[in-house]
This record gives C-alpha cells, structure tokens and sequence, in this order.
C-alpha cells in the first residue's frame, strides 16, 4: 500500500466527567516532523502519543492537538490536596523560624499554588489508558485517509506512466526515417552541385548524423526507468523519495532526447515527456 502525506483525523472520548479531544493534521515534509500542542493536564501524554507516531508514520509534518474539558452538566466538585498544604504547612514554619517578620501564607496564596486546588477530573491511570486508546485510534484514522489518497495517486501515476510508455514508443521509429530522409536530401544537394556523386562521402556524413541523431540508448532508460517506478508502485511502502529520484533521471533522459531531435516531432515527444514527468513530480511529492 503506498500512503499521502496529507491526512487528518480527531476523536473524542468521555473519561470521567471529563470529555478527551485528539486532532491529528498531516502535510507534507521530507522527513518526520512533530508538532505538539497539547493543554497543560495532558503534557505527560505527549511522550506517549509521540513514541505512536514514530512506530506509525515515516514521513510527514504531522500536528497534534490534545485538550480535556469538562463534560456539559456534569458535577466538577473541587478537591483541596492534603499532601500539598502540609507540605506547604511546614515550608511556612521553617521559613517564619528563619525570618520572624515573614508574613504568613494568605488563603488566596494558598489556594493559587500549583497542585492544592484542583478539579475532579479523571484518575491518571485511567486518563493515561484512555489517551493511548484514542491516539491508537486517531493514528489509524489518519492511516487510512493518507492510504486512500495514497490510492488515487497511484492511479494518477499510472495512468502518466502509459502516456510516457505510448510517446517513447512513437519516438523509435522517427529516426531511422529522419536518417532516410536526411541522405535523400545530402544526395539531391550533392547532385545539384557536382556533376557527379561521391558515395563514400554521403555515407560518412549520413552515418554522421546518425550517430548525432541515435537515440536508443535514452529510449531504453526511459523505458527502464518506467519499470522501476511500476515496481515501486507495485511494492507499496514508503516510496516517496526513491519516486522523487526517478522522476529526475525521467526528466534528464527526457532532456537529452530532445537535445538530439532530428524532427519536429521527436522534439514534441520530448516536450510532452517532460509535461508529463512534472506531473508526476508534483504528485509524488505528497507520498509518504
């Protein structure tokens, strides 16, 4: 199967009073890119939710959203943490029996520390079991949205491989008839100018310009290099980069092939084989 890099998912899942949001985003990048933006309760998560993505995705700009909010009508009591203001309780005393003139701790001061207030929100275990779970799912969302585009990509790219097979196929026989054509013309300039023809000279030029106008060897890479990007198809995976390097040697044997253009033709076959390769360099820039 290959994939996109462009996917998006999110989910949400009640824990507690409590409703657990995810949102994953995907583009493109040419490597794993993560981006986390996650509220302060679920910062502990993202560990997690990263060591996921890493065993899930190869390649990607991936961002991911995470929020808890408390779940419409439900009971959000507040909770006063014991541990934190006896902790707080003998901080207080051992600094008043250093600094006798130190004010001592305001309600308003207490209840503002980190960790003494707090909402009933839902266990850790529990919080931490259920954000596994969601990104699990999440992450699957995401997969299957980057493989169904990934699906209507390699159409597209197969579709682009039978139109360059069909134009590099066109190209082969124009040479020989271009080579024809040209010691036609060499010999009716020669028998114009001399009274009498040198054989031996014509076919040195004719085999000359043969030489200059051969393009087989480009045809036969051009037909090679397509093979190999069926078989990459074929095999699925992430085959974004080595697409991208195929589409380079496409577009450079393209090139030469319309540097040696004997005809108007083999000169449009060129400029039709570069339209077409800069397509499938568009697209296979989207894939994992």
């Amino acid at each position: 199967m290959v994939f996109s890099m462009t996917g998006y998912a999110a989910l949400s899942r009640d824990v507690g009073n409590a409703s657990l949001q995810i949102e994953l985003r995907s583009v493109n990048s040419r490597y794993l890119d993560l981006a986390f933006r996650v509220v302060e309760d679920l910062r502990f998560a993202e560990p997690i939710v990263r060591e996921l993505i890493n065993g899930s995705i190869s390649r990607g700009k991936i961002e991911c959203r995470m929020s808890l909010q408390a779940v419409a009508g439900a009971s959000t009591g507040l909770e006063i943490n014991a541990g934190m203001l006896e902790q707080l309780a003998a901080a207080q005393q051992k600094v008043q029996a250093a600094f006798p003139q130190a004010k001592p701790l305001s309600v308003g001061e207490i209840l503002r520390y980190p960790g003494v207030l707090a909402e009933n929100g839902p266990e850790g275990e529990a919080l931490g079991a259920a954000i596994q779970a969601i990104a699990r799912a999440a992450l699957d969302d995401l997969r299957a949205a980057r493989a169904r585009e990934g699906e209507k990509l390699v159409v597209m790219l197969r579709e682009r491989v039978g139109l360059i097979r069909e134009r590099v196929a066109s190209a082969a026989p124009i040479v020989p008839a271009a080579v024809a054509d040209y010691r036609e013309r060499l010999t009716q300039r020669l028998r114009e100018a001399v009274a009498s023809l040198d054989e031996d000279r014509i076919r040195q030029e004719v085999t000359l310009f043969a030489q200059r106008a051969d393009v087989a060897e480009e045809i036969t890479r051009l037909n090679a290099h397509l093979d190999e990007v069926e078989r990459v198809l074929t095999k699925g995976g992430a085959v974004g980069k080595r697409l991208d390097f195929l589409m380079q040697e496409l577009n450079r044997e393209a090139n030469t092939l319309g540097s040696k253009a004997v005809s108007p033709q083999l000169t449009e076959i060129s400029v039709d084989l570069k339209v077409y390769i800069e397509q499938m360099r568009e697209q296979v820039q989207n894939l994992e």
